[in-house]
């Protein structure tokens, strides 16, 4: 496996040269120094990935994304997808789930994003010929949340290369790993690798100027407006700021909220409880195509005044897979809540050792199958019954990190 750390860079005796005056701007010059550190481990991992991709010159690649993508995964597949262009490397970004965030469809549509949804159960899928491609990349996810990896390991196609920005996950190697838990997008990694010299983006071509767009979207969904964005998240935007159309990314964000999501937002409001600033809602059952509208209704609830936490979660009906899963997602703007480790801890892991769950700065999520209890919610009264068990059951796996003395819900 390829390293791209920053370990082979020796951060303390640069910091510490006896040339340095300590009596002249300290703060300034270890800040230059570190911009210069940084600059020099962006140099080294652009020149590692142009060396395995020329190495994979003239194959062809699946570029596999979550199951449910956001802006961040589509935008930086998008840009992995030009860049390998540059080296005769055919690349398929694909996904096992769906898209239902309005600015997810409005991002597709109206950048072109070239992207192709492999449902793993249809006969399409099941009967896709897997010979011809060489290798997959795992674009802002590392494997653990996609259908499709299992199914690619199984027909012996290797991984690449991951490219990620959330929490080191063991269980997946890949020929070429590049994983930043400290950096807030992947978009700013792979605006990083333009700036490296990887692909010259041009004005004059629109292809280049819609994923610029895409990716200055993804930047900003994933820095929470730019709110959380660091120095190199600031340094990619002003970058894509010379490719990017303005008006077409305000028009992607203007894309109106379905009436689906606004209920779901309804029921999380008039369900929610609040334990210690930290406010806690279930919706009852959704729609597969609607999942969505749980992180939505999650960036609503943390707006309240006096709270800095919002978990929302539902259960989700996938009817095409004829499967249930406990679909659920945290906001918090509280900077020393660490999303990744308060949903790990609360809900552990199935009998593989795999988390049910996880996250970046200031949020995460969880997906929790239901297996044997699936279906069967035409019977209104045992709907009603597991939903309720569901509800107490996730709301107690909560309440005993956020509420501890008062962890235990009493049934009526």
């Amino acid at each position: 496996m390829v390293s791209t750390s920053l370990q082979s860079v020796d951060l303390k005796s640069d910091l510490c040269s006896p040339n340095m005056n300590t009596g002249e701007k300290r703060g300034s010059r270890s800040a230059n120094t570190l911009t210069s550190l940084n600059g020099r481990a962006q140099e080294q991992r652009a020149e590692t990935l142009k060396v395995l991709l020329e190495r994979h010159q003239g194959e062809s690649q699946l570029v596999i994304l979550q199951d449910f993508p956001d802006p961040d995964a589509l935008s930086s597949a998008w840009a992995y997808q030009l860049i390998a262009e540059q080296y005769d490397i055919q690349c398929e970004i694909l996904y096992a789930g769906t898209l239902s965030h309005q600015e997810n469809i409005a991002l597709v549509k109206l950048t072109n994003l070239p992207v192709q949804r492999w449902a793993c159960q249809s006969p399409k899928t099941k009967e896709k010929d897997l010979s011809s491609y060489q290798g997959c990349v795992l674009i802002d996810n590392q494997g653990t949340t996609s259908q499709l990896v299992p199914i690619l390991k199984a027909a012996g196609i290797p991984i690449t290369a991951i490219i990620d920005h959330h929490s080191l996950q063991e269980g997946t190697e890949a020929e070429y790993t590049d994983v930043r838990p400290n950096t807030r997008a992947t978009a700013t990694i792979m605006t990083q690798y333009l700036q490296a010299g990887l692909l010259e983006f041009d004005n004059n071509i629109s292809e280049h100027v819609n994923c610029a767009t895409a990716l200055m979207h993804g930047l900003r969904s994933d820095t929470n407006y730019l709110r959380q964005a660091q120095e190199e998240d600031f340094l990619a935007a002003a970058y894509l700021s010379r490719f990017y159309d303005s008006q077409l990314l305000n028009t992607v964000l203007q894309s109106s909220r379905s009436k689906q999501v606004m209920d779901v937002i309804e029921s999380a409001l008039k369900n929610r409880s609040v334990y210690n600033n930290v406010t806690i809602a279930g919706v009852g059952f959704l729609r597969y195509d609607n999942r969505d509208a749980i992180p939505q209704a999650a960036d609503f609830l943390v707006t309240e005044d006096n709270v800095h936490t919002a978990v929302v979660y539902g259960i989700v009906h996938d009817e095409d897979e004829d499967l249930e899963l406990v679909v659920g997602s945290l906001r918090t703007t509280k900077l020393t809540l660490d999303p990744d480790e308060f949903i790990k801890e609360a809900f552990g892991q199935d009998t593989q050792g795999r988390f049910f769950g996880g996250g970046r700065s200031l949020a995460g999520g969880f997906e929790i199958p239901m297996g044997f209890l699936s279906g069967l919610n035409e019977n209104s009264e045992y709907a009603k019954l597991k939903w309720s068990v569901y509800d107490t059951q996730i709301k107690q796996k909560l309440l005993r990190l956020v509420n501890p003395e008062n962890s235990v819900i009493t049934s009526h």
